[in-house]
């Protein structure tokens, strides 16, 4: 994937955390944002690949937002590979 559409899709994932309450306080906590920087940091590729992380963390998050965005469960992954550090080997 390109890193623009990497970049997009995070977006996206960022669109779709925001509009989940349940998920929402868990997501600023782990990326140590406020409400009010979330406009700001999306021009942050290194934000945009902590979006991804917090995503891919769990399988059922991954598959709630893919379904609710028509993609396929493969693009977060595909996607996190595009952006900053993405292509760090995963010891996990």
């Amino acid at each position: 994937m390109a890193r623009e559409a990497a970049e997009t899709l995070a977006i996206r994932a960022l669109g779709w955390l925001v509009s989940q309450e349940e998920l929402l306080p868990g997501f600023l906590a782990a990326t140590g944002s406020a409400p009010a920087d979330l406009p700001a940091r999306v021009a942050d590729p290194e934000f945009l690949a902590a979006v991804m992380d917090f995503l891919l963390a769990e399988d059922a998050m991954v598959v709630a937002f893919c379904e609710s965005a028509g993609l396929p469960y493969e693009a977060p992954m595909q996607a996190r590979a595009a952006l900053p550090g993405g292509d760090l080997p995963h010891w996990t």
